[in-house]
């Protein structure tokens, strides 16, 4: 697919008008959540999102950046894309969606989804629906070795602006499959552990398996009954001071870490 409005070859192209058909194309995709599956592109705001796809050896399809911070970027940044983009700055709030936006940012071709890995170190995510807890998640699962997300019909889209910002790099270094039936979990190789408030042991007393695939489940309901049914393992977080509950993304951390320390301890 090629944007409209796009460079031909690898010259800079400078755009002016809000009414240019890449700027109301990129708009999309940075304010529409699902936008990306129809355009088959993500958008990649700001330098940090930007430098972690290249770490991972991606090649943008178009880098853009402001009229402004042009001339400063031209020399770290002009061969990082097939094509290049100038924009006028009072363009950038048509095509960001951060309250102070960003100078420059990257459109990748929206990665194939993969096929389920059976034996891979998985979280499952069971309708998560909020973007800043579904890349939090995925941070988590990217620094304690879990390199398959599983999303299930009714989490948050993993592609779209807000869980990318939130997951800072993470999707370029995981597998991400999205819009899975719980009926296909049945093809795992890995032990299925689901954490609870109120049933199973405690997380901090239990030898867990590793790989296993770790089940995170909606913030108001939880795990599912069927999901639930499938666990292998079911734990709880002892929470001393009281609480009734952890957040998602909170209690996501703590368990990927104690399966982490689990693998490190295993021979």
């Amino acid at each position: 697919m090629s944007f409209a409005g796009a460079a031909p070859s690898a010259a800079v192209t400078h755009i002016t008008s809000r009414d240019n058909p890449l700027i109301k194309e990129l708009r999309k995709l940075s304010q529409d959540s699902t936008a990306y599956r129809k355009q088959g592109r993500i958008w990649l705001e700001g330098d940090h999102l930007c430098r972690a796809a290249l770490a991972r050896g991606l090649k943008p399809a178009l880098a853009l950046f402001s009229e402004s911070f042009w001339p400063l970027a031209h020399t770290e940044w002009a061969q990082a894309a097939i094509k290049t983009i100038v924009i006028a700055d009072s363009l950038l709030p048509e095509i960001s969606g951060l309250e102070s936006p960003a100078r420059m940012g990257f459109v990748l071709d929206l990665p194939e989804t993969p096929g389920l890995q059976p034996g891979a170190a998985s979280v499952i995510l069971d309708r998560v629906q909020d973007a800043g807890n579904v890349g939090s998640i995925l941070r988590s699962a990217a620094a304690f070795g879990f390199t398959q997300i599983i999303a299930l019909k009714g989490t948050a889209a993993l592609w779209s602006p807000k869980v990318l910002r939130a997951g800072m790099g993470a999707h370029f270094a995981l597998q991400l499959v999205e819009g899975v039936d719980p009926e296909a979990l049945g093809a795992l190789a890995v032990p299925v552990v689901v954490t609870s408030s109120h049933q199973g042991e405690f997380l901090h007393q239990q030898k867990l398996p590793m790989p296993c695939a770790w089940a995170m489940g909606h913030e108001g309901q939880g795990v599912s009954e069927g999901l639930m049914a499938k666990a292998a393992f079911k734990v709880r977080i002892d929470q001393p001071g009281g609480e009734e509950s952890l957040n998602v993304a909170a209690a996501a951390a703590i368990c990927l870490y104690a399966s982490s320390l689990s693998a490190v301890r295993t021979p």
